[in-house]
């Protein structure tokens, strides 16, 4: 990418927002544009990002024989009455945002439980098609009252959530299982500590849920998590009346052996059971020819709170001063950040397209008229992990390759410059 292209505005730290500094410093940039409270537009640098964690999330769903599909984001009110949730969501949590015209009512998907459910039952008519998962990225709405933290707590947001249908309850739980560890594994890859925990089953219905926290002085949720057992529960369960049965689940004998932390829901799993299934009357037929109901699951992960995660949590300050955000290398859509003087501009420019043919996503400062110095501040609030500087001490054959989190320097030449990035 040429950075004169992106039009990037001027920054002035002393103004940037001290608790969500990574998401102001985007919006002061113009790459993220706030329309109104919770609505966003997003520019370059985020969509790019997202797409990076989008194809994270779909090649471990895929490992696992997940069904990517989509589901619609207008949904009729009459498949949200034959579940019996219309009234939940419009009227006592006024949770959906409705539309009403000469065609019908309608809803902006806040989940997709009631199509999957009729999607599922329409392609899974046997016992012999189960078991099944179908996953589907795409845009929610959500009337959030209170609106928090940018893409922390949104009215509109990307989310990817799946669906699986089985045969019998303990089959559900072994499709369960199975997407426990994809989100585990899915977590490593994106390079979030993730901690799974027992929470609240809310308006989603079912028995048993979980979420998967991330550890964070900006979260909204507290959780008690033992490290050694890698045991977790979100603290809200102890005002449970059946706080008893959670703690047993786990093997929770003490609960002041467990530490408190601020954390934030990345993704949230449900066992569903037949909740959807039997108030929709949508069954399966098995092997006695007799109508079954699915035992279903439902499986969520939001992007946006991924993305602001892991921008917040690699905030880069100088002396207590904010300075801006470096991104984990594999999750960032620049590499690598060129900056060099005009007597090098040539050199720069065979050195981005080289990386460019090489599959190594760069950035070159292009841009007239800016000092060296102005250059390098700006790597730091594009979060690009690595930068390489042609300036008056390039000799025209070693590169020196900085680390911009931990300001280490790597020199290298043409020919190994590729090992050393890849």
């Amino acid at each position: 990418m040429r950075l004169n292209k992106l039009n990037i505005k001027k920054i002035n730290f002393n103004d940037v927002d001290k608790k969500y500094s990574g998401q102001d410093i985007l919006m002061k940039l113009g790459e993220l544009y706030q329309y109104e409270s919770g609505i966003y537009g997003y520019g370059n640098l985020w969509t790019k990002l997202e797409r990076n964690v989008e194809s994270i999330i779909i090649e471990e769903l895929d490992k696992a024989d997940c069904i990517q599909v989509e589901f619609p984001k207008l949904q009729p009110k009459k498949i949200w009455e034959q579940s019996n949730r219309w009234d939940t969501y419009t009227k006592e949590g006024d949770i959906m945002f409705t539309l009403k015209n000469n065609l019908g009512e309608y809803g902006l998907a806040p989940t997709a439980e009631e199509c999957a459910t009729i999607f599922g039952s329409n392609r899974l008519e046997s016992y012999k098609n189960l078991p099944a998962i179908y996953y589907q990225i795409n845009e929610k709405f959500r009337k959030e009252i209170r609106t928090r933290g940018y893409l922390f707590r949104p009215r509109t947001f990307v989310m990817m959530d799946a669906y699986s249908f089985d045969k019998t309850e303990e089959d559900m739980q072994k499709s369960y299982k199975l997407m426990h560890q994809v989100y585990l594994n899915i977590f490593k890859r994106i390079g979030i500590k993730i901690i799974p925990t027992v929470s609240d089953n809310g308006v989603i219905g079912g028995k048993v849920a979980e979420e998967f926290q991330a550890i964070t002085d900006l979260g909204e949720d507290k959780i008690l998590y033992d490290e050694k057992n890698d045991i977790g529960i979100n603290k809200e369960v102890l005002s449970f009346q059946n706080k008893d049965e959670y703690l047993k689940q786990l093997g929770i004998v003490d609960i002041n052996d467990l530490k408190e932390y601020s954390a934030i829901e990345l993704g949230n799993n449900f066992q569903l059971g037949t909740k959807y299934s039997e108030s929709m009357g949508l069954y399966y037929t098995d092997e006695n020819n007799e109508k079954k109901p699915y035992y279903m699951g439902c499986y969520g992960i939001g992007l946006g709170r991924i993305i602001a995660c892991l921008i917040e949590n690699n905030i880069i300050k100088d002396n207590n001063k904010i300075k801006g955000f470096v991104l984990p290398y594999n999750i960032a859509p620049y590499k690598v950040h060129i900056i060099y003087n005009e007597k090098n501009k040539e050199a720069a420019e065979k050195l981005y397209y080289y990386l460019l043919d090489n599959n190594i996503q760069s950035i070159i400062d292009d841009r007239e008229n800016l000092s060296i110095g102005s250059k390098i501040n700006d790597v730091y609030v594009l979060g690009t992990p690595k930068m390489i500087i042609l300036g008056n001490r390039f000799d025209g054959i070693n590169y020196e390759i900085e680390d911009v989190k931990n300001n280490t320097i790597t020199i290298v030449t043409i020919e190994n410059i590729l090992d050393k990035l890849k």
